[in-house]
């Protein structure tokens, strides 16, 4: 970055070849060695796509979430798309430490921003997901409480006219992965017909899109994210603040299963729809992070 000009291939070498941590130790030397701060200093050197992606990489892991929820809510309008993808996919633990990260480096609580700016049954699905109570710690599922919520949840939707959508925030939001699989078969049988099928009937707009995020993340964690990879690239326009959002967060976590599920999904690799959809010093910095083909 010294002089006129800047290397861009090199700092694609440098900071998409490191863990993060790797990342943050070479962001302190380089404030050791030239008084300056590195992640600013990429940023008068760099611009659009490109900037976005080498300054999310900079970020330490949930600092990085806790900024992409901050800009979700922040000036006019809610991204509720990003809200709900980070809330409904992350373990307990990690959403504790998005907290906490979002606190430090905000000043306020992240639980309160989204009260603030969400409203009815959204909010409460969303400050539900964040309590993290989906954990599945024993693996034990109990077949009559299953049986007992998949009768709760078509009594709440199917059964009567309307809906009782906090009976389905309440299930979706507090049952563990493993059960809640069992009261989708349940429910399949007594509805005849997916759980999915019946929140489509049921909601619409971001709840539905929250219901139905939380199902995914159920069903096949890595299935939701190369769906949401897929989507980002497909048909005209590239929602890139999504590409870049999961390939970075999920890089270091479970980014080969996904690139697997996602060539089995769709018959192509990542890479390759990445090259068709991306150009230049972006496309070979999101190609460096997502690495050799399944």
């Amino acid at each position: 970055m010294k002089g006129i000009g800047t290397n861009e291939q090199a700092i694609i070498d440098v900071l998409t070849q490191r863990s993060n941590a790797q990342r943050q130790q070479i962001a302190k030397s380089f404030k050791a060695q030239f008084g300056k701060d590195l992640t600013e200093t990429l940023k008068s050197e760099l611009s659009s796509n490109f900037e976005r992606l080498i300054i999310a990489l900079m970020y330490p892991p949930y600092g990085y979430e806790a900024k992409e929820l901050y800009d979700a809510m922040k000036g006019l309008g809610t991204r509720e798309g990003v809200i709900i993808e980070i809330l409904a996919s992350r373990t307990k633990n990690q959403l504790q430490e998005i907290m906490k990260a979002y606190e430090e480096d905000y000043g306020s609580s992240l639980e309160e921003d989204i009260q603030a700016d969400t409203s009815g049954y959204l909010e409460r699905i969303l400050v539900c997901l964040l309590q993290g109570s989906r954990d599945d710690l024993c693996g034990f599922v109990d077949p009559g409480l299953a049986l007992q919520d998949a009768q709760d949840l078509y009594t709440a939707g199917e059964k009567i006219c309307g809906t009782d959508e906090m009976k389905f925030i309440t299930i979706l939001c507090t049952r563990s992965a493993t059960h809640l699989m069992r009261v989708f078969e349940e429910y399949e049988k007594i509805a005849s017909k997916s759980i999915e099928d019946s929140i489509k009937s049921e909601t619409h707009g971001s709840l539905e899109e929250a219901m139905l995020t939380v199902v995914k993340c159920t069903r096949n964690l890595h299935s939701y994210f190369a769906e949401r990879l897929y989507y980002a690239m497909k048909g005209a326009g590239t929602h890139d603040g999504t590409l870049i959002r999961n390939i970075v967060s999920r890089s270091e976590i479970d980014l080969n299963f996904i690139k697997c599920q996602f060539k089995e999904m769709y018959g192509k690799t990542l890479s390759s729809m990445i090259m068709e959809d991306t150009s230049s010093d972006y496309k070979n910095a999101l190609l460096n992070l997502v690495g050799s083909d399944p």
